[in-house]
């Protein structure tokens, strides 16, 4: 099935960079393969990537976490992830027109 597999893995020519980690592998499915976003309520992730710097970040998750929207567990994980790997490991950052560049709106 792939004839040139080997040769592509030996010579790293091919790559994917994996920008960004979702822990819910549904909706990061459902974000990565561009399915309509009509009825979609933004997560934690979509608010995390509209910060700018890791304090900000914090604040979103301490915020989600008060409000019991994310779980105490869950609110750990995205701190270490955002003190480990900074808040762009979240993906690239949302700007304002986000939905409307993406043709959601």
């Amino acid at each position: 099935m792939f004839p040139h597999l080997s040769q592509e893995m030996e010579q790293s020519q091919q790559s994917v960079r994996i920008s960004a980690v979702r822990s819910d592998v549904t909706m990061g499915e459902r974000v990565a393969t561009g399915k309509s976003f009509d009825g979609y309520i933004p997560d934690v992730i979509d608010f995390i990537r509209r910060c700018d710097n890791v304090k900000q970040a914090e604040e979103i998750v301490d915020y989600m976490e008060k409000r019991s929207e994310i779980n105490p567990a869950y609110a750990r994980k995205l701190k270490r992830q955002l003190k480990e790997k900074g808040v762009r490991s979240f993906g690239a950052k949302k700007q304002d027109d986000y939905y409307s560049r993406e043709g959601i709106i």
